[in-house]
């Protein structure tokens, strides 16, 4: 599982020239996942991302959380975080999750979030969309399952 967590100012998503989801202040997700990826490893991503301080508080320090700072979540799912570049010039997506397990995931990941913090806005699996982001920093934190698993 890989998620690319943007601290951002306003995030939004269009599909077929229609916004479908935005926010304002918090975080825009990319999420991915791989093959051998778990439930179990999405409720400890969920819960770690949530959780993370990475706002500015009053004496400018990211000491806070999205809670902290009302934030809002928007999260994308994106299969191409698996991209493997290391041969040829075109990208392989081989260890990127079936498509249908993948949805799975990303749903239940969406649930997990919802759960721990209330509002998600989100993408739509599989679709052609347009992202929008003013990045906040810019602050942007990679999580890779591959590192956890040490």
């Amino acid at each position: 599982m890989k998620l690319v967590i943007q601290r951002v100012n306003y995030g939004s998503v269009t599909v077929d020239g229609n916004v479908i989801s935005e926010i304002g202040k918090g975080f825009v997700v990319l999420f991915g996942a791989g093959e051998g990826d778990t439930e179990e490893m999405a409720d400890r991503f969920a819960d770690k991302m949530i959780k993370l301080r990475i706002f500015e508080d009053e004496n400018g320090k990211t000491n806070c959380s999205l809670a902290d700072v009302k934030g809002e979540l928007l999260i994308i799912s994106q299969f191409t975080l698996y991209a493997d570049c290391r041969k040829g010039n075109r990208p392989s997506f081989i260890h990127a999750c079936e498509p249908k397990r993948a949805e799975e995931l990303y749903e239940y990941f969406l649930e997990r979030c919802r759960e721990r913090y209330g509002s998600v806005k989100e993408g739509i699996f599989g679709a052609d969309m347009k992202v929008r982001l003013e990045n906040d920093g810019p602050f942007t934190i990679v999580m890779d399952s591959e590192e956890w698993k040490h």
